[in-house]
This record gives C-alpha cells, sequence and structure tokens, in this order.
C-alpha cells in the first residue's frame, strides 16, 4: 500500500492574497505545511499540486517535490485528482496548503483506515464540539457532520446537525477537519463527476461523494490546530509560532 499526500496549492485567493506564499516566521506558508507532512510515518511521498509557476519556484528551492496542474480544476480534489494521474500510487490524502500547522499524527488517523482489511472508499477526520459552544454549532462556517453506527458519514452541513429539539439529550456533535484520504479508483472516479445539487447548495464537495453513494468514515480526533484564511487566522498562525519556536 503506497500512500501519498497531495497538497493543491493556488496562487489567487478570495479572503487573503497570495495566502501560500505569506511569511511565517521567515518561512513560506505553504512551505511549512509541505514541511508538516513529510513528518508522516505512513505516507511514502509528498506532493504539492500547484498551476502557480511562482508557487512551485519557492518549493523546488527548499527541495519539495511539486506537480504543474492545470487552471481549469473546480475544486482542489480535482487538483488533486489530475496529480494523482501524473504520480501514482494507491491511496491519496489531500492536504489543503493553508494548514502549516496540521499534525501529522493527525494524517496519520486519516490514512490508518486504508491499511485495514477493509479500506473504505474515503476517510476523513471529524472533532467534538463541546454541548454548549453555541457560536461554533450555529457558524455556517464551521461544518457539522452526523455519522452513524460504524462511525460513517450520513450528511455533512453548515447548519447546526443534529436539531437539538430535546435539548436535554446526550448527543454529541461533531466538526468536520476538511483532511481527505481517498483510494486512487474513488479519487478518479469522484472528479469525473458533475457537481452534485447537495454540493452546490451547501458548499461542501465532499457531498458530492454522498449523493453518488460513496461511504465516507470519519475518524474522531482530538487534535485540532488552526487553518489559514483570513488576516486575523494568519496572525494567529503567526503567534503560535513564535510561542512554540525554541529559543
Amino acid at each position: 500500500m503506497k500512500a501519498v499526500i497531495l497538497i493543491p496549492a493556488r496562487l489567487d485567493s478570495s479572503r487573503l492574497e497570495k495566502k501560500m506564499l505569506a511569511d511565517l516566521q521567515g518561512e513560506p506558508l505553504i512551505v511549512r505545511t509541505w514541511r508538516q507532512a513529510l513528518k508522516s510515518r505512513l505516507a511514502k511521498r509528498v506532493v504539492v499540486a500547484t498551476d502557480s509557476l511562482e508557487i512551485a519556484t519557492v518549493l523546488e528551492g527548499c527541495g519539495a517535490e511539486v506537480v504543474m496542474t492545470s487552471r481549469n480544476a473546480r475544486c482542489g480534489t480535482e487538483r488533486i485528482a489530475e496529480a494523482a494521474r501524473i504520480t501514482g500510487g494507491d491511496v491519496f490524502l489531500n492536504l489543503q496548503g493553508d494548514e502549516p500547522l496540521i499534525s501529522p499524527d493527525n494524517i496519520d488517523l486519516a490514512l490508518e483506515p486504508f491499511f485495514s482489511p477493509h479500506p473504505p472508499d474515503c476517510s476523513t477526520l471529524v472533532f467534538p464540539l463541546l454541548s454548549d459552544d453555541v457560536l461554533q454549532y450555529e457558524d455556517p462556517h464551521v461544518v457539522k457532520v452526523v455519522m452513524d453506527s460504524k462511525g460513517f458519514a450520513l450528511y455533512f452541513s453548515r447548519c447546526a446537525i443534529p436539531f437539538r429539539r430535546n435539548m436535554l439529550s446526550t448527543t454529541t456533535c461533531y466538526r468536520h477537519i476538511g483532511l481527505y484520504a481517498f483510494s486512487a479508483e474513488v479519487l478518479q472516479k469522484f472528479a469525473e463527476l458533475p457537481p452534485s445539487m447537495l454540493e452546490e447548495a451547501e458548499s461542501l464537495e465532499q457531498l458530492r461523494l454522498l449523493e453518488n453513494g460513496f461511504r465516507i468514515k470519519c475518524i474522531k480526533t482530538l487534535i485540532d490546530n488552526p487553518g489559514v484564511n483570513t488576516i486575523e487566522d494568519l496572525e494567529l498562525v503567526r503567534k503560535i509560532i513564535r510561542e512554540t519556536s525554541p529559543g
């Protein structure tokens, strides 16, 4: 079983200009993400998929493996599907380029089901929400997930799910962490499917898989690190790096 981490990286960003090249204590954000991915125990290879020569030049200068992809990909998963056809492998993990603090343990948690006798179509991570964390539970930017008794996703939503009509219930709610692993076959099938109705309604590409009958295994984790989507996120990550850096 050959596991490959693919990191999609676009230069354009709607909320933070040239986010992938933002400085984090003297190193570009995308380079930090790549270095964290290299710490995985289960992945044999880490490849950055980009359509930007500027990003490619920076990464290659650090010794990273880069695959150039087209500008026509509609989402990050379609970009890594294109890169997967070039690199080859049995299972591919989609790690967003804006995760410079990603835990290598979380990467391996997402990959572990593919080393079992019955690997899933796809795997992802979920993080428990505190029952009194109303702000996150109702925040449309926080994606929630509900699962069946075997840990497979039933639905992902920006809405608060499950709806808690009985406020005294002991239901545990989960927030989705956008780290995905796919079998090589499922990844290519995903990329060939048109955007689905629920995917377009919620703007969540994982719903394309559920609508087409694929199963997504959800693995619970207690490790969560902030990604970078806004200038506020960037400043928070810079602060964390400063406070945790030696010396």
